[in-house]
């Protein structure tokens, strides 16, 4: 059975900097989805090529887009958002920031604990991916991205008028600027996209 392990996903530009950001979340699930079929594959074998590329694919998501992403919402988006309100209670603002905030501190920690297997299955050496470490960080991005999804991207949509949210996407165009890695149109790293990266057609369901 042939499997894309980053999918094709259509691009927005900059000039739709909230669409950029949501197109993160899909690319997130989708590398989440994979975490989940390589706990599986790796169950009855030493990684493969399949699982090879696999962990490299889950790695250079965390690694670059969803870095990228936090720093997007909290150096751009929310400061914008705090602007918005000015000279008014901005208090449930400030609540789901702080909270959103503390919630990208736990992802990258628990990231960070889990890449070190991920990178040892990507050199091919023969180590376990417990589910008890994937599942839990799977369902924590989940919860954050359904809640920036219902809670923080609608309310950014009706309190950021055109100027702000240019400002917002020439920023996120900026930190994405670089000579270390390649750039899709949206800003997001090609390899993360998989819009000119790793496809790999093999056994992983």
């Amino acid at each position: 059975m042939s499997m894309t392990i980053s999918g094709h996903a259509a691009a927005s530009g900059f000039e739709a900097p909230l669409e950029v950001l949501s197109g993160c979340h899909r690319r997130v699930e989708r590398q989440c989805a994979t975490l989940r079929r390589l706990v599986a594959h790796l169950l009855d074998r030493d990684p493969d090529e399949d699982a090879r590329a696999a962990a490299a694919a889950v790695m250079c998501c965390f690694d670059t887009a969803t870095r990228d992403h936090h720093a997007d919402e909290e150096m751009d988006l929310f400061p914008a958002l705090i602007e918005s309100m000015a000279g008014s209670d901005a208090i449930c603002i400030r609540e789901l920031i702080d909270s959103l905030t503390l919630e990208h501190r736990a992802l990258d920690f628990r990231w960070q604990r889990l890449r070190e297997v991920l990178h040892a299955i990507a050199a091919g050496d023969s180590v376990s991916l417990d589910p008890t470490d994937v599942e839990p960080f799977i369902c924590m991005y989940e919860r954050h991205i359904a809640r920036e999804e219902a809670e923080l991207l609608p309310m950014a949509s009706r309190l950021l008028g055109e100027e702000a949210l240019t400002e917002i996407g020439k920023a996120m165009r900026q930190r994405r600027d670089g000579p270390h890695v390649g750039r899709a149109p949206d800003g997001s790293s090609e390899l993360a996209t998989g819009l000119h990266c790793l496809v790999v057609r093999g056994p992983i369901t």
